[in-house]
């Protein structure tokens, strides 16, 4: 008699008596049958968009679109593709994401840190904020700001100045630089020196691990980011000029802008985020033992030193995940842009469908970018938990 632990034949491995090839086949008829089900629900919604006459494919993509779209990254024309329509759509969310995550997560740091101030003012002017802005419905605070930026402030032939910038109801312009060679330079000294400071950080953390003397995790950094990056301007040949913008008789004219829909959904997006991602950090920093940041005191660490070397480090494997779902969701609730005119996918969506009758490509399009978005987040940030977590030696 064989043991009970000896592993199956190969005859035993193919049988319905083997657990292994049995769990297989359920798998095989599960995935068979929402197989089944989804040609089903395609074929018949198909089958009766014909009976009525409605058109289906997404040909429409290579067609005019017909239809101008009031912000974008890059130039675009109305005779112009849907496609090309979808795709400043998409550069349009990106932009108020990226920017939006970005904020909301210094932001969020800052508060959540502030309420274990010792000062008992910053201590409730934190739990404030995050009270406040987190019971708000988004919708409504999107609207706020919007109301806010079109109608509290002047108009562009009154526009508040502060130096090269104006601030009016047409939104907020400032001086741009125009366009050269040097520039190219300093983007790519940019990137070097990130990918500098990266190197750094590690032989800094390494080092702290081996001496126990606190390193400098943001001056040394931002020295050689800043460094770099003026090296390959000045190899670029220096280029200062700049574009300027101008009161003109009905608008301010050149220079860049921040309309006042874009600037109204970002603040919205960062402002509510930045309230949860406060909650998160704070959980996190809660989650450290208090010894850990007696021992940091014994080192003679001082209090922003023991923050950033002991406490969120250890905190990072708590906020992380949570984090995670705070950019997915800032990325999936820019989709309310549409309330207040912001071009995003779903505005360009909508209007290719009022136009087009394309209702279910549309929607598959809209569908498909959020959720390539949030696979993407997830994604990276799965990678950087899996760095940040602490390992066992």
């Amino acid at each position: 008699m064989a043991p009970p632990n000896s592993p199956p034949k190969k005859s035993q491995a193919w049988s319905w008596r083997s657990k292994a090839f049995r769990g297989l086949a359920y798998q095989g008829i599960a995935l068979a049958l929402i197989a089944l089900v989804v040609w089903f629900l395609a074929h018949n919604t198909l089958l009766n968009m014909r009976v009525r006459g409605i058109q289906s494919g997404f040909d429409f993509l290579t067609q005019s679109a017909g239809f101008s779209i009031g912000e974008s990254l890059y130039a675009f024309d109305s005779s112009e593709s849907y496609l090309r329509a979808f795709g400043v759509g998409i550069s349009n969310t990106l932009r108020v994401a990226l920017l939006g995550i970005v904020l909301a997560t210094v932001l969020g740091t800052l508060i959540g840190v502030g309420r274990f101030s010792r000062n008992a003012l910053v201590r409730g002017l934190c739990l404030t904020y995050v009270e406040l802005f987190r019971n708000i419905p988004l919708l409504l605070q999107l609207l706020m700001w919007y109301l806010l930026l079109t109608e509290v402030l002047p108009a562009a032939t009154e526009a508040w100045q502060l130096g090269p910038f104006f601030l009016s109801k047409g939104g907020l312009n400032f001086p741009i630089p125009i366009w050269a060679t040097g520039h190219v330079w300093a983007a790519a000294a940019l990137v070097l020196g990130l990918a500098l400071t990266v190197l750094y950080r590690g032989w800094a953390r390494r080092r702290f691990e081996a001496t126990g003397q606190p390193p400098s995790l943001y001056l040394v950094p931002l020295a050689i980011v800043l460094t770099s990056t003026l090296l390959g301007w000045l190899l670029g040949g220096a280029p200062t000029a700049m574009d300027v913008p101008h009161k003109g008789d009905f608008a301010i004219e050149n220079g860049g802008a921040l309309t006042p829909e874009f600037t109204a959904v970002l603040l919205g997006l960062t402002v509510y985020t930045t309230a949860f991602i406060a909650e998160v950090v704070r959980a996190g920093i809660m989650s450290v033992p208090r010894g850990q940041g007696e021992a940091a005191a014994a080192l003679g660490l001082s209090r922003s030193q023991e923050v950033r070397l002991v406490t969120l480090p250890q905190a990072l494997r708590v906020i992380i995940p949570p984090l995670t779902n705070q950019y997915l969701n800032l990325t999936k609730n820019s989709s309310l842009a549409v309330a207040i005119g912001y071009p995003d996918v779903v505005s360009i969506a909508n209007t290719a469908m009022n136009q087009t009758g394309r209702a279910v490509e549309c929607i598959a399009i809209v569908m498909l970018v959020y959720l390539t978005l949030s696979l993407s987040t997830s994604m990276l940030m799965n990678w950087y938990n899996a760095r940040a977590a602490i390992k066992e030696r």
